[in-house]
C-alpha cells in the first residue's frame, strides 16, 4: 500500500513539473509587490507594516506631548534665564538630561549606551547641540517665547537647502520659494522699529544654524549607532562642553524653587526626547512632519500663559508665514520635519 501511495504521489509530482500552464513566474511580482511601496527599514509582510501615510491617534499624541515638553522646557530656561547666565542654564539642562537617562537606561544596556563606531561625528553632534541650546536660551533671555521660536522654525527649510548644498541631495520642489518665503516672515517679527530689531535677534538665527547641523549629522548617524545611545551621546558631549564654560557663569539658585527648575530643565528635556523616540516607533515620519509646528503653537500659548506676552498683529503675519510654508511642504512630503530640541 505505501508502494502504491508513494507512486501515485510521484505521478502527481511528475504531473506538476510537466504542466508548463501553471503561472509561477507570473505570481512572484504580486507576491513581492508590496515591498516598494513600505518605508525603508519597514517591516515586510507577515509582519506589522508601516506605510508613509501611517499616523495613528496615539502616535500623534506622542508626538504633540513631545512639543509641549519642549515648548515648557523653553519657558521654563527663559524664566531662569531673568536671573541666571544662559550658559549655567544650558548646563543643567544637560547634566540633568545625562542623569535622568543615566538612571533609566544604564542599568539595562550598559556600555553600550556609549558605544559608537562614529565617535567623531558624535562629538561634532554635541558639539552642535550644545552651541544651540546655549544660544536659544540666551535668545530666550532677551526675546519673547513665541518669537525666538518661530524665528528657530525655519530649520526645516534651512536643513533642506543644507542637504542640497553639503550632501548633494536633490532640492525638493519649492524649496527656494519656501526658503524665500521663511525669512520674508522672519524679517516681519524683527522688522526695524521694533523693540526686536536688534543683536538678540542674531541669537536665534544663530540656534538655527547650528540646529541645522545637528540634524544634518543626525541624519548621517541614522542606522550607524544606536538611537537611544546617539540621544545620551549628545547630551553627555553637550554636558562636557558646556562645563568648561559654565563654572564662570556660576550662581546658586534662590532657593529651592529654582532648584527644582534646574533639575526640571534635564527631567523635561529627557521626556521630551523620549516622547519623540516613542513617536515615531508608533506613526511615520513623514505623516507625523505637519504636527510638529505644535511646538511654536504652544509657545504662543506658554508665552501668553507664563510671561504675559503676545506677538502683535504684524509678527503673527510673519510667524504665519514661516509655520504654514513648513506645514504646506511638510504635507506635501517634500521636507523632513522634525520638533526643535533644545
Amino acid at each position: 500500500a505505501a508502494g502504491r501511495g508513494g507512486g501515485k504521489r510521484d505521478h502527481r509530482v511528475h504531473r506538476l513539473r510537466s504542466r508548463r500552464s501553471l503561472p509561477v513566474d507570473r505570481r512572484l511580482p504580486r507576491l513581492t509587490a508590496p515591498a516598494h511601496r513600505s518605508e525603508p527599514g519597514a517591516q515586510q509582510p507577515g509582519h506589522a507594516t508601516m506605510s508613509a501615510q501611517h499616523a495613528p491617534l496615539r502616535a500623534v499624541l506622542l508626538l504633540v506631548g513631545a512639543c509641549v515638553a519642549f515648548a515648557l522646557l523653553d519657558s521654563t530656561a527663559k524664566y531662569l534665564s531673568q536671573t541666571h547666565h544662559p550658559l549655567l542654564v544650558s548646563w543643567a539642562r544637560y547634566v540633568f538630561h545625562v542623569l535622568v537617562m543615566a538612571a533609566l537606561f544604564l542599568p539595562r544596556m550598559g556600555r553600550s549606551i556609549v558605544r559608537t563606531r562614529r565617535p567623531g561625528l558624535q562629538v561634532a553632534r554635541g558639539a552642535c547641540l550644545a552651541l544651540s541650546t546655549a544660544c536659544f536660551f540666551a535668545s530666550l533671555a532677551y526675546l519673547p517665547q513665541a518669537e525666538a521660536t518661530a524665528i528657530v522654525s525655519i530649520v526645516p527649510i534651512l536643513t533642506t537647502v543644507g542637504a542640497v548644498t553639503l550632501m548633494h541631495e536633490r532640492a525638493p520642489r519649492g524649496t527656494w520659494l519656501s526658503l524665500v518665503v521663511s525669512f520674508a516672515g522672519v524679517m516681519l517679527i524683527v522688522r526695524p522699529g521694533t523693540a526686536l530689531f536688534g543683536w538678540q535677534a542674531i541669537l536665534p538665527l544663530l540656534a538655527a544654524l547650528f540646529i541645522v547641523g545637528y540634524q544634518l549629522l543626525t541624519r548621517k548617524l541614522t542606522g550607524v549607532d544606536n538611537g537611544l545611545a546617539t540621544l545620551f551621546i549628545g547630551a553627555l558631549v553637550a554636558s562636557l562642553m558646556l562645563t568648561v564654560f559654565a563654572p564662570g557663569r556660576w550662581q546658586m539658585p534662590d532657593g529651592w524653587v529654582q532648584g527644582l527648575l534646574f533639575v526640571a530643565t534635564g527631567a523635561i528635556g529627557a521626556l521630551g526626547h523620549l516622547l519623540l523616540v516613542r513617536a515615531y516607533e508608533h506613526g511615520s515620519a513623514a505623516a507625523l512632519a505637519p504636527f510638529n509646528y505644535m511646538h511654536s503653537v504652544m509657545a504662543v500659548v506658554f508665552g501668553l500663559l507664563f510671561f504675559g506676552q503676545f506677538p502683535d498683529a504684524i509678527s503673527l503675519i510673519g510667524m504665519l508665514m514661516i509655520v504654514t510654508t513648513g506645514v504646506a511642504m511638510a504635507a506635501l512630503r517634500r521636507i523632513d520635519v522634525r520638533p526643535i530640541e533644545d
